[in-house]
């Protein structure tokens, strides 16, 4: 088809016709809105890299839970800060642990609101990394023990979905064993399979207060060059029977979205991560964009990538905006 026989502004015309012929759709129930648990009570401490977004006490996420769900979001993922850290991130696996205890109540308040709960030690080891340290290091194996136990005691506390943010090699087949082993065989596994090591993440370390105190996390996170490295994560990670395959972060790695959607059938999540958020929201500050446009075309070009679920800090102005 050529001009000019071939016209494709015939297509776009007005709004009706470009509503018509749209090729691409992000809907409320897309959206998953992580949210921040701190020790303590009346506690709401907005994050200074994160403007809109909250360290909260458990009441006040309770409060912001309700407002979620009446804005007909299906999910949050939970992360905590404890009111201790130690070297093997102890409140990460305890039964009365800030996650814990958010999960409970949470699900007592709006239990229609499906909890998701972030699995990794870096918000609980007085050190900031994923696991516990060996020879100046991540040691794999150990670490997948203690794992292990914070998923089992986030799906006794209610939890609906577990998602693994470790990177530690064979996590997936250890948390699936020990949930299967306990009765929890119906919980799902959405697993961050490829989560590369990014500057991305700046905000994120303020708000979740976990920054190492050494090194850095490229020994286990992914080397942003690597795109057939993603493929193998994502495959071993579905042969060891995850529920959900992640993407983190998104807005850098479309093209590893559209590998993984081309490569495997399971739905596919993608983490609008704090930088991505946090830049959108620095520039709309400045008057420099239209913050709520970027915004919405940000999250559909990560669902015409193959996303389908975004785990995003703009879900409550996504969901507004959606709704009209």
């Amino acid at each position: 088809m050529y001009f000019p026989s071939y016209r494709p502004r015939r297509l776009r015309r007005n709004e009706n016709i470009r509503r018509m012929v749209r090729e691409t759709h992000l809907r409320v129930d897309d959206l998953i809105y992580p949210m921040f648990s701190a020790f303590g009570e009346n506690i709401k401490k907005e994050i200074p890299s994160m403007p809109g977004i909250y360290q909260q006490s458990i009441e006040n996420i309770v409060a912001e839970a309700k407002e979620v769900h009446e804005l007909g979001i299906p999910a949050v993922l939970l992360f905590g800060i404890p009111e201790e850290k130690d070297a093997v991130g102890s409140d990460a696996y305890s039964e009365t642990g800030i996650i814990q205890n958010t999960i409970r109540a949470i699900k007592k308040e709006v239990p229609k609101l499906t909890v998701i709960t972030d699995v990794c030690m870096c918000e609980y080891t007085d050190h900031g990394h994923c696991g516990i340290i060996k020879d100046g290091d991540v040691d794999n194996d150990s670490t997948l023990e203690l794992l292990a136990k914070e998923a089992l005691s986030h799906a006794q506390a209610g939890a609906d979905i577990i998602a693994p943010s470790d990177m530690m090699d064979g996590r997936i087949a250890a948390l699936r064993d020990i949930l299967d082993e306990n009765g929890f065989e119906h919980i799902p596994v959405m697993s961050y399979a490829v989560k590369y090591a990014s500057a991305y993440y700046g905000p994120f370390r303020d708000a979740a207060e976990s920054t190492p105190t050494f090194g850095d996390r490229r020994t286990y996170q992914m080397d942003p060059a690597n795109r057939m490295e993603a493929l193998r994560e994502a495959n071993q990670d579905v042969a060891e029977a995850a529920d959900f395959l992640m993407v983190k972060p998104a807005l850098a790695y479309l093209d590893i979205l559209r590998e993984l959607k081309d490569n495997f059938d399971l739905p596919l999540v993608a983490y609008n991560v704090s930088g991505e958020y946090s830049m959108v929201k620095a520039a709309a500050e400045k008057g420099w964009i239209d913050g709520d446009r970027l915004m919405m075309e940000t999250l559909l070009g990560m669902k015409r990538a193959g996303a389908d679920l975004i785990i995003t800090y703009h879900a409550k102005e996504a969901a507004k905006l959606l709704q009209g």
